[in-house]
């Protein structure tokens, strides 16, 4: 559950931003997200479902002034869902099905916002 991952070059990556409602518990949140995580890893996991690995990070409340240009104000809370996909088609045929949309309805009444994009994996590399 908390080992590393390998993520093959011809995968996809999905990135997740989930803004969170002011006063909502953490605990709740993680408690659905853990749910929703478990779903789609022992339910899209396969040859079939596409799904690789996934990470889930909760925003630290830094903005790096040496990594950016323009504005490096605060982004409020939320977490981040970064999932690793054989393929976009995989990953919106999992999303579409009834199973994972009671899962993540469940988070996403706790959000004001949540946003994935999907990226194509270009470079990748560990030292030599």
């Amino acid at each position: 559950m908390f080992g590393s991952v390998e993520v093959p070059f011809d995968s996809v990556m999905l990135f997740n931003v989930v803004r969170i409602k002011p006063g909502v518990d953490f605990g709740d949140v993680e408690l659905a997200l853990g749910e929703m995580c478990n779903t789609v890893k022992n339910t899209y996991g396969d040859e079939k479902g596409g799904f690789i690995a996934g990470q889930v990070f909760k925003y630290a409340g830094f903005v790096s002034e040496e990594g950016s240009v323009g504005s490096t104000e605060s982004e409020g809370d939320h977490i981040v869902i970064v999932t690793y996909w054989k393929s976009f088609d995989q990953h919106e045929t999992s999303h579409a099905d009834k199973i994972f949309k009671e899962k993540f309805s469940k988070l996403a009444e706790m959000c004001t916002e949540t946003k994935e994009l999907g990226y194509e994996l270009l470079w990748q590399g560990v030292p030599e």
